[in-house]
């Protein structure tokens, strides 16, 4: 126990150690531990599509720096190691690998290690130098040539084009993909914040023994459309190259590099005083040229330092691997995510402060606005051109997406809205059904506000089908207190009779109002049963003058009856007691009206009596 104890205390202990010494050796390695050729891109097993090497990636990402990336293409056997290393002032031991078999040395893409810092344009830059593997070798297709060929275009920021001695027709084919990127990317009009420059193209020719003719009229010529007249398809193909690579202009140069000594085996072994001079000569011109054509890199207005160069690189890795053949469009799309994403957020934010429920063409108008602006956005700061339409055509389909779950949630709202408004009105008509006196004007007020609010209020696509269901429910409603309100104000006024004799005979004595009141409820339940039905008592004059005074007294617009009943009856028997206990005494014998006396009466008889 105590040994495995003691083991278990010497276990803080060890980690420390390790973490000392690996921040030890993160703070002691130096550039020149880079100082040598690494692998940033790899073939995958199949040997037709691209991978990421890391082992090369760490000497990137420790840059902070704006990044420029300098890269040789090329047939295999063309001697773009050897050219790389004297771009760099580097021996072939301590540079990159050349080797004089006939299968290619360099596998996918490599980079040397330690770049070349230099200012441009005020801004210090590191220059990566990277060297590419040859195509045309034995054992690969052509859609792995096709797939190093594009992600060295897109890359770098200076191509340099290696070819020996002229310029075939199918080194011209090979172009087409950096010229189908020129025609997405090129030309974009510069410091907006999508910017994005492809690669200087640089011819270079080696081991020119022509004489007569420049490199670059070599280029001019080698560019000049091929009579086709039999209308055959690979030569407009290839004419079609030529016409674009004519119109990128200035964004191409070409230069000669003569041959530096006729033993080619033995340059690795050869000072620069055992080359020819001429090529001494034209190799620093070459080195001076490359210099001035470099820029930055620039992705979405901004210069890459290292971590963001290997997150580009991924993603041109990732859009060249996405289907069998690379091409500009898979590029393009890629591209674009971001941006398609950022414009759907717009989008989504903008409709997000629309509030719901909307009317349907309030929301659609809503809508193209902002689908408007958002397309707008996009078209300013989009990648590519021709297919570039089909981020457009996703980034619509997205936002019909969004737009459709808006007018799911538009639907639902409404729908909550005018259900909560029906339901207020529909318990506003029961309440109206059941009033204490029945007044048709209260009835109408409250008809007529309840359809006004629900008018205003309720929006959006579910009001038409409540409208609807409104108007049958108002109309049912306003049948039914139409047919209860009649029966409901006889009955009222029969019971109105039978209390003002009670109060006529009882408590105020006044003989008037006792045989008002018995002429009226005989009336009421006499005289109709008598001469007129119950309906067409409702249609009588009289009975019109009655509901006018009986809407005059309950409800108007100052005083609702309905409401101040209760109130109003217990104001009146307070005022009926005081009056009959207090109010007589002060007023005995002075009263104009002819009321009961009983104990008249009493006296009168006892008189008698005696």
């Amino acid at each position: 126990m105590r040994l495995r104890l003691g083991a278990m205390a010497t276990w803080p202990r060890d980690l420390l150690v390790v973490i000392l010494f690996g921040l030890y050796i993160s703070v002691c390695s130096s550039p020149e531990d880079y100082r040598r050729a690494f692998p940033i891109i790899e073939p995958d097993s199949g040997h037709t599509k691209l991978r990421i090497a890391r082992e090369g990636l760490e000497a990137i990402e420790r840059i902070t720096n704006p990044i420029a990336a300098v890269a040789v293409i090329g047939p295999y056997r063309s001697g773009k190691s050897f050219l790389l290393n004297q771009l760099l002032s580097l021996s072939c031991n301590e540079g990159f690998g050349v080797g004089h078999m006939r299968d290619t040395k360099t596998k996918g893409i490599w980079i040397w290690g330690v770049p070349i810092e230099l200012e441009i344009d005020g801004v210090k830059t590191s220059v990566f130098y990277l060297d590419t593997e040859g195509f045309e070798s034995v054992g690969k297709s052509n859609v792995y040539d096709d797939r190093i060929f594009s992600l060295a275009t897109v890359m770098s920021s200076v191509l340099i084009y290696n070819l020996p001695e002229t310029i075939r027709e199918a080194d011209i084919s090979r172009l087409s993909f950096a010229v189908e990127l020129a025609e997405e990317f090129y030309g974009r009009v510069k410091g907006q914040d999508v910017a994005f420059e492809p690669a200087k193209l640089l011819w270079l020719i080696q081991r020119d023994f022509l004489e007569g003719k420049s490199v670059q009229e070599m280029v001019n010529e080698a560019l000049r459309l091929v009579p086709n007249h039999s209308g055959d398809k690979n030569i407009n193909q290839v004419n079609q190259i030529r016409e674009s690579l004519a119109i990128m202009g200035d964004n191409s140069t070409a230069f000669s590099l003569p041959q530096p000594h006729l033993l080619r085996t033995k340059l690795c072994d050869m000072e620069d005083a055992d080359l020819e001079p001429m090529y001494v000569k034209k190799r620093e011109q070459l080195k001076a040229l490359v210099t001035s054509i470099i820029r930055p890199k620039i992705v979405q207005g901004k210069h890459l330092n290292g971590k963001e160069f290997i997150s580009f690189l991924e993603q041109i890795l990732e859009a060249l691997n996405k289907g069998e053949i690379p091409s500009t469009g898979s590029l393009v799309e890629v591209f674009n995510k971001g941006i398609l994403e950022r414009c759907l957020a717009l989008y989504s934010e903008m409709m997000s402060h629309v509030g719901l429920p909307l009317s349907e063409q309030m929301l659609h108008h809503t809508h193209d606005q902002s689908r408007k602006k958002v397309m707008e956005v996009f078209e300013q700061q989009h990648f590519g051109r021709h297919h570039a339409q089909r981020s457009v055509v996703k980034l619509d389909d997205e936002i019909q997406k969004v737009y459709k779950n808006l007018l799911l949630a538009n639907e639902y709202q409404s729908s909550k809205l005018c259900e909560a408004l029906y339901t207020k009105c529909e318990d506003k008509m029961d309440q109206l059904q059941v009033l204490r006196l029945p007044s048709m004007a209260k009835f109408d007020a409250g008809f007529l506000q309840c359809n006004q609010s629900f008018e205003h209020e309720c929006v959006g696509p579910a009001k038409v089908n409540y409208e609807q269901r409104m108007v049958k429910m108002l109309s049912k409603a306003r049948s039914l207190f139409i047919k209860e309100y009649n029966h409901r104000l006889f009955n009222w006024l029969v019971a109105f009779s039978l209390v003002m004799v009670v109060v006529g005979r009882f408590i105020v004595k006044f003989i008037l109002l006792e045989v008002g009141a018995w002429i009226l409820f005989i009336f009421l339940e006499t005289y109709t049963r008598m001469f007129w039905s119950a309906e067409s008592l409702y249609y009588n004059t009289t009975w019109h003058f009655v509901v006018a005074t009986w809407e005059t007294i309950v409800y108007s617009p100052i005083l609702d009856l309905d409401r101040w009943a209760i109130q109003i009856g217990v104001l009146l028997v307070v005022v009926l007691l005081y009056w009959r206990c207090y109010g007589k005494r002060k007023h005995k014998g002075h009263s104009l009206l002819p009321l009961y006396d009983i104990r008249r009466g009493y006296n009168h008889r006892d008189r008698r009596s005696d």
